[in-house]
């Protein structure tokens, strides 16, 4: 939609507004959720539910700002089983200050995660932490990583970050298929796909109805969206699946196959 011009949009806050960005979701997410997409296989979520951190304007009196991120909000998506885990696998996100709960194998002065941000594995047998990036990646409790010698399994991208800006456009000119890459469609699709739709549930909680008594209320709160991939909706929601996809002014769309 058109918008007036506004100031301080860059270079970071436009991430904070729907219009522009996918709030904490779409700026970290790919950074400290890719781990477990490649590690365990996962690939398109099945169901999302979501709380939200809110902005109170008045004694009592909560704001609303549908057209921003909220300050904090915590994501639970389902996937399904995959040839890599026992049963469905259940994900957690957690952004603006809030972290899930520290594990008891941690001991009381042992930084989690990398102080900030992190990913925390827990699975039938243990647990295990990482940084961002899924970088430093150990067990818990750390006393389980003295004298342990893993082989390195993945090849190393030469000259990091700037490696991969090589590696995309070495892609790009070699042509689908036709050169490895360490993040390849069949992991970035059902990774920025599920990120996207996890998004639905936060702008679910900011979708208004007027009641039969003229109250104003939220129904998108405090449920839990069905995804169906195939047809790229939620089905039992339907007035979230406006933001699935937007209609562009004139002169701006995206080209047809």
């Amino acid at each position: 939609p058109y918008k007036e011009y506004v100031d301080k949009l860059v270079p970071f806050n436009w991430r904070g507004w729907w219009d522009y960005g996918t709030g904490a979701l779409g700026d970290m997410g790919c950074h400290l959720l890719e781990a477990p997409f490649s590690v365990l296989n996962l690939k398109y979520a099945t169901e999302v539910e979501a709380s939200v951190g809110s902005v109170y304007v008045d004694e009592f009196k909560r704001g609303y700002f549908p057209e921003s991120c909220p300050p904090s909000s915590h994501v639970t998506l389902k996937f399904p089983k995959t040839e890599k885990t026992q049963g469905d696998v259940t994900v957690h996100w957690m952004d603006g200050g809030i972290q899930p709960t520290r594990p008891e194998e941690l001991g009381a002065d042992e930084l989690f995660g990398d102080g900030g941000n992190g990913t925390l594995f827990i699975g039938t047998k243990g647990k295990m932490m990482a940084n961002t990036y899924g970088d430093k990646a150990r067990l818990i409790p750390l006393s389980k990583n003295e004298n342990l010698n893993i082989a390195q399994k993945l090849a190393r991208v030469p000259g990091q970050a700037n490696g991969h800006y090589g590696q995309w456009v070495e892609g790009c000119i070699a042509g689908y298929g036709k050169k490895e890459l360490s993040s390849p469609f069949e992991i970035a699709g059902p990774l920025t796909e599920s990120l996207l739709m996890a998004n639905l549930a936060i702008r679910a909680a900011d979708i208004q109805k007027i009641n039969d008594k003229g109250k104003v209320t939220y129904p998108g709160r405090y449920r839990k969206l069905l995804w169906d991939n195939d047809q790229m909706k939620v089905t039992n929601f339907d007035d979230v699946n406006q933001f699935v996809k937007r209609e562009y002014r004139e002169g701006w769309k995206l080209g047809e196959k």
